[in-house]
């Protein structure tokens, strides 16, 4: 009887992997056209669709009714319409005031305090595991951080590779994916101690380092790459001491474990298992970018405070 079991356990692990493989694969190869060839509207409207569903699943984690999901992704929508029209009517001045305004305001208003909220803010609050879904002021500054947080990741993807690099922005969603799959695997593989069992059960220590050696081979197998780059606006990254950039990639792998600890957490004090179920095997939108929500604003933090440093040096 328990052989029987477990080999329907296994049918349905193997099951469950095999989906997500598939899910995985499908939706790299529409990103990686998306990023490359679609025009900057298009670009603009497809990131936007994905923020408006991201809202919607973050609205549903912090306890509110249908009515008030609907309400708080409508008011996300907006917001993106607005900073990206906006955008395109920069567009039609000169590139470089363009972007001088657009990425100054945004890393005024959005990047750094989103990557002082997950370097500062998110550890303690992990350690606390403070519910605030639980009373209708709870829920309120719940919604008010996932506005923020939510606009400040698609700002980036939506802004990042007509501002910045299309391959810096690819380069950066690699460590966020290199580090989720190995420690997706190192998990399964040894098991071993948890890393937050009252928040995630199923996240181990082994998942842990097997991110971070994975990682450190990403970070063997692209420097060579980086260093070609010759867009003038990769120049921080080129000029980059290998192990400076090695210790950035770590940090960022790091805080992306942060992001879906904290995303785990949520899901925890919701009493769901995932954000939603639009993508077969991996949950919700939210689900998918909970890494990329804590990355995206920390990298753009120290790329930018590096260029700063670049710049004033090379003055």
């Amino acid at each position: 009887m328990i052989a029987i079991v477990e080999f329907h356990l296994l049918h349905f692990s193997l099951l469950m992997l095999k989906t997500r493989v598939l899910t995985a694969a499908l939706l790299f190869a529409l990103f990686l056209a998306a990023l490359f060839w679609l025009p900057f509207r298009y670009w603009a409207a497809l990131t936007t669709l994905a923020t408006v569903v991201a809202a919607w699943e973050w609205a549903a984690l912090a306890g509110v009714a249908s009515r008030g999901r609907f309400m708080f992704a409508a008011i996300v929508l907006l917001a993106c319409l607005w900073i990206t029209l906006d955008a395109v009517g920069m567009l039609e001045l000169e590139a470089r005031f363009w972007a001088r305004l657009l990425i100054m305001n945004a890393f005024i208003f959005l990047w750094a305090p989103a990557a002082l909220f997950w370097c500062l803010v998110v550890p303690f609050w992990l350690w606390r595991r403070w519910p605030l879904n639980r009373n209708i002021w709870g829920r309120g500054l719940l919604l008010l951080l996932g506005f923020f947080l939510i606009l400040a990741t698609w700002s980036l993807l939506c802004f990042f590779p007509y501002g910045v690099s299309r391959g810096f922005l690819l380069w950066l969603l690699g460590i966020v994916w290199v580090s989720d799959i190995s420690a997706y695997f190192a998990g399964r593989r040894f098991g071993g101690k948890k890393l937050a069992p009252r928040i995630s059960p199923g996240k181990t220590w082994a998942g842990v380092y097997g991110a971070l050696a994975g990682v450190l081979l990403y970070w063997a197998a692209t420097t060579a790459c980086l260093t070609m780059m010759d867009d003038i606006r990769d120049i921080a990254v080129k000029t980059m001491h290998p192990l400076v950039l090695l210790s950035f990639m770590l940090f960022l792998a790091v805080i992306g474990i942060l992001g879906d600890l904290f995303e785990s957490l949520l899901k925890r004090q919701a009493g769901v298992k995932d954000s939603g179920n639009l993508l077969p095997g991996h949950g919700g939108a939210l689900d998918r970018i909970d890494s990329l929500m804590a990355v995206l604003p920390c990298a753009a933090w120290l790329f930018f405070a590096l260029l700063v440093f670049l710049y004033l040096d090379l003055g």
